[in-house]
């Protein structure tokens, strides 16, 4: 992590802001500098390091360290801590299941809370910890009172696993995908290599920090352009854990007056409609969307989006760049950029990474971000060949140019009963685009026909969506794409998060569980 630590090593004792916490008016509810979070960090990181490790081997390994936290400048300081202390890193997101935390969580040597944390173990249960770990409350205040007068770094092998990030397994319980140090500094120095300088300057986070891909974003490419991070307020849900989140996040968009952020394909489509609306008042457009002169560069990555949805905003004068990446990758492996863009592609590879097609189109990854394994392996599990090459499981086009287009995912290619296949993901993304649907799933494997879960809109009256979606299928898919039986139900919390995952992406095995079991329709009961 030398490109990162050079960063800090020359900001860290300015008092330039790092971190703006919003409150629920959009008023900068609490500011911290780079001084006061590098302090905090140093101060922490020794009190990591001082933890007395678990297991025989533990004077030949570095402390493994649960991060239990919201979005708060606590994650933030927690996250830099491990890296400062040379620590291995579990993040695990507050929306995960008792079962999901404790996948991850079980061979930790110390938890890091903040107050939602806190509040979040005690409701999965603290036993699911190790019995010889411990939990310490991030206490922000304290750590900035307690933290060195001045602040150095030095730079040992980076050849230590810094992180261990989640990813979906063929159960309900995550696997961990082990994050090499050495392999993230690669990532940070293609992206900042391909961005424009200075774009995240003022970078709002609208996803849970505990994704790999916002902490790259979010806290690394902002302390490499010398930014602030802006938070939202505590009592806003992150987009990927509300259904509602998305529209409740957009006035967080003017108040933050934002120069980047990574949007999910449901707020660019916010975005899109706010955008309409705005032309149609006459109003100016940056101002009323982000209250800046320039467009912020906002990116996309995580589901497939229309490419209709990206033209009208282009006419808007709002480019979306979409991207691709998976944590195997250390997170992106390409995405479109200023001067570099192509609709419906997700962009060309970083620098660092190679890719191409094996003979059945599925893509094939090489990189010096690589990750070092799996925490335990399964089925789902990505294999890297003897040539290096990281087998990604989702399938892809390469133009000529070198864009990369996603088609689907192998695993999730659906053989109807003709025996045509459906990437499910693109029919997702057109019935997507109705304005009442939060998210939407299609499944047929193993089913006499092809099914589609829609969540919608609470004030959408069901039949009334029932019919819209079957108009719009009879009008805009052909006979083998189009969703022959639809459920329709109102977007519910708890049933949103049966069905999708943090990041937004359908759990089709749920799903296709739920249909065999004739109960979608009972799970609003």
């Amino acid at each position: 992590m030398r490109r990162l630590e050079d960063a800090l090593r020359k900001l860290a004792d300015t008092d330039r802001p790092l971190l703006e916490l919003l409150g629920p008016g959009g008023d900068v509810a609490r500011s911290l500098t780079y001084r006061q979070v590098t302090r905090a960090a140093r101060a922490l990181a020794d009190r990591l390091l001082s933890v007395k490790l678990r297991s025989e081997e533990a004077g030949s390994r570095v402390p493994r360290v649960g991060v239990v936290c919201g979005n708060t400048p606590a994650f933030i300081i927690s996250d830099l801590a491990c890296l400062l202390g040379r620590a291995i890193e579990v993040p695990v997101p507050l929306a995960f299941s008792r079962a999901q935390a404790s996948s991850l969580l079980g061979e930790v040597d110390i938890c890091l809370v903040d107050e939602l944390g806190s509040k979040r173990l005690a409701e999965w249960g603290e036993d699911l910890l190790g019995q010889a770990s411990a939990v310490l409350t991030v206490d922000v205040d304290a750590l900035i009172a307690a933290g060195p007068e001045s602040f150095s770094l030095a730079h040992p092998d980076e050849e230590w696993i810094c992180k261990v990030i989640h990813t979906s397994g063929t159960t309900s319980r995550p696997k961990g995908v082990r994050i090499r140090a050495r392999g993230l500094n690669a990532l940070l120095t293609s992206l900042d290599q391909e961005m424009p300088a200075g774009a995240f300057r003022r970078y709002l986070c609208t996803v849970p920090l505990s994704l790999l891909i916002e902490q790259v974003t979010a806290l690394y490419m902002v302390i490499l352009h010398g930014g602030v991070l802006v938070l939202l307020p505590p009592e806003i849900p992150l987009v990927g854990t509300a259904i509602a989140a998305p529209s409740l996040v957009m006035p967080f968009l003017v108040a933050s007056r934002p120069t980047a952020l990574v949007a999910t394909p449901a707020l660019v489509d916010e975005i899109r409609q706010a955008g309409a609306a705005a032309l149609r008042a006459g109003l100016p457009l940056n101002r009323t969307l982000f209250d800046t002169d320039a467009v912020p560069l906002i990116c996309c990555g995580g589901a497939p989006i229309d490419p209709e949805v990206l033209r009208s905003l282009d006419e808007m004068g709002i480019p979306i760049y979409e991207g691709y990446g998976l944590s195997e990758n250390g997170s992106v492996v390409s995405w479109n950029r200023p001067g570099a863009r192509r609709i419906g592609t997700v962009g060309k590879p970083l620098p660092h990474v190679q890719v191409r097609l094996a003979d059945d189109g599925e893509l094939l990854v090489k990189s010096t971000s690589l990750f070092a394994g799996y925490t335990v392996d399964d089925p789902s599990s990505c294999v890297v060949d003897a040539e290096g090459w990281l087998h990604t499981g989702d399938l892809a086009q390469i133009d000529s140019e070198g864009f990369v287009r996603i088609t689907g995912r192998k695993k999730n290619v659906i053989i109807t009963s003709a025996g045509r296949n459906i990437a499910p993901e693109w029919v997702e993304a057109q019935y997507a685009t109705l304005p009442f649907v939060r998210a939407v799933a299609v499944v047929g494997n193993h089913l006499p026909a092809l099914h589609g879960l829609f969540l919608i809109d609470p004030a959408q009256e069901l039949a009334e969506a029932r019919s819209v979606i079957s108009q719009f299928g009879q009008t805009h898919l052909s006979d083998v794409e189009r969703v022959q039986v639809a459920h329709v139900l109102h977007g519910r919390e708890d049933i949103y998060r049966r069905f999708f995952t943090v990041t937004g992406r359908p759990i089709r095995a749920a799903v296709e569980d739920a249909i065999r079991a004739e109960a979608l329709e009972k799970a609003v009961a």
